[in-house]
């Protein structure tokens, strides 16, 4: 009877192993089903709009969330088309962008999750010496052109909203990457920008510049740039995802609202290349962090109505081939409870 007991609490040493061993690898194996890989396509270089996704990177967010992902930058194709190919299944864009995209006979399948920013940063600056300090007195001076028709019908809303007329004002073709370069060589007198990154620039670089934003002009400007768009069919078929990504990359903007320098400092590890910027990232950085949260703290937020008053202004200027219907192209579904 001893020898039978000791034989079977040898035979239980000898199996308990095993059974970890199975244990583990089920563990495992449930673990990276439950793991999930996204493609997020950016609208541009990474720079300080992209700042929460780092960060949601970088503190283990996404991987909380069971999440893996991969950012990609856009070449020929424009993150509006590489999302709705399914190459990726999120991008970033902005509202006007999406208005393109969506606005037409045969939409691609794209609709905002959240907004990045809560309010449009961008406005026309100028050399300070030239005193163009509202949009009228642009007239008799140079305005760098995308030559786009929603870029030019903006401008000319503006001009006309205060008072002055847009066809005393001249354009020439914006091939402008630095814009304060751009101004100091006198390659144009009044250039598009978004005060987060080139008035910024200005700043660092102490070049006396004159700066209104459109949406201290008119209301309707204040529009929704940038967004984080998703793939109709990932967002049909993959909802738990879709929900997953947005509370990694809310967590990730709310510590970045909170932390300006740290969250600098996590983008720059991730993307080593913006170092030699470093002065322009930690003031970039500061200024938008102001920018992600809503009043009352909340990250990606869309208003029906600032969304549908400016494309309004788009149906109504005749801008997109197609009539945009109300509350098109977004829904705040996928955002977490804040």
């Amino acid at each position: 009877l001893i020898m039978l007991k000791h034989k079977k609490f040898f035979s239980l040493i000898v199996l308990l192993p095993i059974f970890t061993l199975l244990l583990t690898a089920c563990g495992k194996s449930n673990s990276a089903a439950k793991t999930q890989t996204i493609t997020v396509a950016l609208d541009w270089t990474p720079n300080t709009n992209h700042t929460g996704l780092y960060v949601a990177q970088e503190k283990g967010y996404f991987k909380k969330h069971h999440l893996k992902v991969k950012f990609v930058q856009p070449s020929k194709d424009s993150a509006e088309q590489i999302v709705a190919s399914g190459k990726a299944q999120i991008g970033i864009s902005g509202q006007d962008s999406l208005a393109s995209a969506i606005g037409k006979k045969n939409p691609l399948p794209l609709t905002a999750m959240g907004a990045i920013l809560q309010h449009n940063t961008s406005g026309i600056m100028s050399r300070k010496a030239d005193g163009i300090t509202s949009p009228k007195k642009m007239q008799g001076y140079r305005y760098a052109t995308w030559n786009t028709p929603t870029e030019l019908a903006t401008i000319k809303q503006v001009v006309k909203d205060d008072g002055g007329d847009f066809s005393k004002v001249k354009t020439v073709p914006n091939n402008i990457t630095d814009e304060v370069a751009g101004l100091k060589s006198k390659a144009a007198d009044a250039i598009w920008i978004f005060y987060g990154w080139a008035g910024i620039n200005a700043e660092i670089k102490n070049y006396p510049v004159n700066y209104f934003s459109f949406r201290s002009i008119n209301p309707v400007f204040d529009y929704y740039t940038p967004l984080i768009i998703g793939n109709n069919s990932f967002l049909k078929q993959n909802p738990k995802a879709a929900k997953a990504f947005m509370a990694a990359a809310t967590e990730g903007y709310q510590y970045a609202a909170k932390n300006p320098k740290a969250s600098a400092d996590l983008l720059m590890k991730a993307v080593p290349e913006l170092k030699s910027n470093q002065k322009l990232i930690y003031k970039s950085q500061n200024y938008l962090s102001k920018y992600y949260l809503t009043k009352d703290g909340q990250f990606g937020k869309i208003d029906a109505m600032r969304w549908n008053n400016f494309y309004k202004w788009l149906n109504d200027h005749k801008l997109v081939e197609q009539k945009l219907a109300k509350n098109q192209g977004f829904t705040n579904q996928y955002l977490p409870k804040q």
